[in-house]
């Protein structure tokens, strides 16, 4: 089974069952956003991914960084982020994303596509310093992408195309019984700068 979204579902949930996913669409003008992708290119303490593959460390072109308060850890893939101080820009948007979403968010992983060939392979964000069925918000500036969802048991799918300035929302069991990723595409040769605000416990 495959479902797709469009503009007249918007903020509806977006998963047929076993979990919550909103789409708020643009949020941020077009200006708006093209000064917080040029902004966050500059400014953002960019690193190559590195990741843990069956005890082989893997370095990906995709570039990220975290952000969080009081300098908090995240651990996925093998490897330790230690939190970097907020920007003027990331709290700017945090609080906006906050206000939209009715949630609190004490982190931010940021990711940078620099074009269609670098993508995201199907997971689930379920690491154990996350807040348990806690709420992830995802901010995408720059290139539109098309983004997906597969049931873990019936591998039902949903798709969701990304705009420049949008916003989606990840709660409830939604990690817990989907997986998501982000594929590659040879259409597209702009960068996108995803921010996916999370809630850590320790």
């Amino acid at each position: 089974m495959h479902l797709s979204t469009n503009k007249q579902n918007r903020q509806e949930n977006l998963l047929p069952k076993d979990g919550r996913v909103i789409y708020y669409g643009e949020i941020f003008s077009i200006k708006e956003s093209d000064h917080y992708l040029a902004t966050l290119l500059q400014t953002i303490e960019w690193k190559n991914d590195q990741s843990f593959i069956y005890g082989k460390l893997i370095t990906t072109k995709r570039k990220v960084a975290w952000y969080a308060d009081n300098n908090i850890e995240y651990k996925y893939s093998g490897v330790i982020k230690n939190g970097l101080a907020f920007t003027e820009e990331l709290l700017a948007i945090k609080q906006i994303v906050e206000e939209k979403t009715n949630e609190h968010f004490n982190s931010c992983l940021l990711n940078l596509y620099h074009n269609g060939a670098e993508g995201m392979g199907w997971h689930s964000d379920a690491e154990k310093e996350l807040k348990k069925n806690g709420a992830i918000a995802s901010v995408s500036f720059g290139a539109q992408r098309k983004f997906l969802f597969r049931h873990k048991e019936t591998k039902e799918t949903v798709e969701v195309q990304l705009e420049n300035g949008s916003l989606l929302l990840m709660k409830d069991e939604t990690q817990k019984n989907w997986l998501h990723r982000l594929p590659t595409t040879k259409k597209i040769f702009t960068p996108r700068i995803n921010l996916t605000f999370r809630t850590v416990i320790g």
